[in-house]
């Protein structure tokens, strides 16, 4: 019993002479995460952050050195900069990616750095897990790109990642330190990518709701791409077994692959279908639409269609008023404004009355 005792009180000693309290970095190094998503990409970057510390005009071609270095540690005789402090500096992507043009799988990737002052080279490897850059090995490295290193006239003291120049479809990666940026540009194929996950979501328990089947067919005619897929997708939102609904949503987003598709009398004739269905708003929304698209009898159709099921309130009249108004009546859109002007919901809608008021008493067109 005493022995099974000693050699319990051992185990326990030496787990705790092994036992490290959770500190801040090493030598004051801010350790940081710092994501960003790119259409649907999440890109996240794990580092540690040295800061200038004094070391002004010390800091590039000294501490960090140019190219390739033995660091004098380590399996490594000719390492880049593990572009951070301490462990390595990490980036993941959720989705394949391209930088600076070339091709990047979906990953997570050790992210490196040959700091040159006109051109330096970033590194994605496949190490992501060891400590700094002295066991760097370029077998690992997946993709290389070489980038322009650009001076800045700000001084940043603490090392740091940022996420700029964002589009849609891109954003640029800068690492800047001191009073030098190396940016490097990530884009994604975000159309590709956004119909991939709609067609997995569509098949688990997503798939079980008319909305989700209307919104993937919706995108396609938004972006017009795939539109027999994305109409595929819309009589599914209307007829498929169980989940499917005959409403405003999903005949008017028919309606809009269908437009897309060139077939303007198949849409309009969804959209007659659809226009009894809709809400105030979902009508008036579509009418002023049919403005836009210099359909002024349809427009007016659906702005009567409106007021005679909501008659007399504020949406409705200010529908008339411009319904009349497409048609040169201008003294009976004016009878319209002036109904509406009472019923104003607050005083930015007021004022904008006052201006369509004022437009009608001058004889404009006010749409």
């Amino acid at each position: 019993m005493k022995k099974i005792f000693l050699l319990a009180f051992s185990f326990a000693f030496a787990i705790n002479c092994f036992t490290q309290l959770i500190t801040p970095p090493d030598g004051g190094n801010k350790k940081a995460m710092v994501g960003e998503r790119i259409g649907i990409t999440d890109i996240m970057i794990t580092y540690n952050r040295p800061g200038v510390k004094g070391r002004e005009g010390k800091i590039w071609g000294q501490l960090i050195p140019v190219g390739f270095t033995d660091q004098g540690f380590g399996t490594s005789k000719s390492a880049p900069w593990r572009a951070g402090a301490n462990e390595n500096t990490t980036i993941e992507f959720s989705t394949d990616v391209q930088v600076e043009g070339k091709p990047l799988a979906a990953g997570r990737y050790g992210l490196f750095i040959a700091y040159d002052p006109k051109e330096s080279t970033i590194i994605f490897s496949k190490n992501s897990t060891s400590w700094g850059s002295f066991f760097y090995d370029d077998k690992e490295d997946v993709l290389r790109v070489n980038v322009k290193t650009v001076p800045t006239e700000t001084n940043t003291e603490w090392m740091k990642f940022e996420f700029i120049n964002q589009t849609n479809n891109s954003a640029t990666v800068a690492l800047m330190w001191e009073k030098l940026m190396i940016p490097f540009k990530v884009e994604v194929d975000y159309i590709k990518l956004q119909l991939e996950s709609f067609r997995r979501e569509l098949r688990n328990e997503k798939g079980f709701n008319w909305n989700a089947w209307s919104q993937a067919a919706a995108f396609t005619a938004q972006n017009n791409v795939d539109l027999d897929e994305g109409l595929g997708w819309a009589e599914k939102s209307i007829n498929e077994p169980f989940i499917g609904q005959k409403n405003f949503n999903t005949l008017s987003t028919k309606a809009q692959v269908l437009n897309k598709m060139g077939k303007t009398t198949e849409a309009d004739a969804v959209m007659k279908e659809a226009l009894p269905l809709g809400t105030m708003q979902q009508i008036h929304g579509y009418a002023r639409q049919l403005l836009v698209q210099k359909r002024t009898k349809d427009a007016f159709d659906a702005f009567k269609l409106n007021y005679d099921k909501n008659p007399n309130v504020f949406t409705t009249n200010m529908g008339m008023a411009r319904a009349y108004s497409a048609t040169g009546n201008y003294k009976k859109a004016l009878e319209f404004a002036q109904k509406a002007l009472p019923q104003a919901p607050d005083k930015g809608n007021k004022d904008n009355l006052e201006r369509i008021i004022k437009m009608l008493q001058e004889g404009k067109d006010v749409n």
